[in-house]
């Protein structure tokens, strides 16, 4: 491949997953509005309507679609319904490992791994991969064969710039509010700085639907 479609190639998978991101964002707002009956807010990130566990499935579609895209659709059915399990598997687990905290538990529901994951949500992916494949797949090829290069790069960077800040910001952040809950006193400027700029209720409040697994 030469390098101008490397490059190419690079740049779609940046903007597959911040679509991914923002497609989650939405998913997720909407389930909120219908269990709660008034918005909550689910976001991902602290910043920005993105969701990073949709982004990254949707970037191991794009990645493993390529190869399987004229497969049967139950072959393409029953593979994104083991990836998309297993991303969401590995997300639970690391934040619960890096934050304690999840985002998600399906212990309630049949079949499931561990509360972070389940059948029916690994049929949902799967669903969603046959959708991918069959209609979302296609129009990103098209829209890769027409990019104007140098316009997107300029956009790509700034935008990476700043999910770089943003995940690094929330990443700070709720690992400050993990050590506040296991008592941790502040002892640096950055703990302060989160301690008075991301206390607890705002954290909260970005990430209402966290779970917290610190005893």
């Amino acid at each position: 491949m030469k390098r101008d479609g490397i490059f190419k190639s690079i740049l779609i998978i940046f903007w597959v997953f911040i679509i991914g991101s923002i497609i989650g964002y939405g998913v997720e707002t909407i389930v909120g509005l219908v269990q709660n009956g008034h918005f909550v807010s689910r976001q991902g990130l602290l910043y920005g309507p993105l969701i990073p566990v949709y982004g990254v499935g949707l970037v191991s579609y794009y990645l493993v679609i390529s190869k399987i895209k004229n497969e049967s659709n139950l072959k393409i059915f029953l593979i994104t319904m083991l990836l998309g399990g297993i991303v969401e598997y590995l997300f639970s687990y690391f934040q619960e490992k890096i934050f304690g905290t999840v985002s998600w538990d399906y212990s309630n529901l049949p079949f499931n791994l561990n509360g972070r994951t389940s059948l029916l949500h690994c049929l949902y992916w799967g669903t969603g991969g046959v959708l991918f494949v069959k209609f979302v797949y296609p129009l990103i090829e098209r829209i890769k064969n027409k990019l104007d290069l140098f316009s997107l790069k300029q956009i790509t960077i700034i935008l990476l710039v700043l999910l770089i800040f943003d995940i690094g910001i929330s990443s700070v952040a709720s690992i400050r509010q993990r050590e506040r809950v296991e008592g941790i006193s502040a002892n640096s400027s950055l703990d302060m700085f989160c301690d008075e700029y991301y206390p607890d209720k705002v954290m909260d409040y970005i990430y209402s639907n966290k779970i917290n697994k610190i005893k």
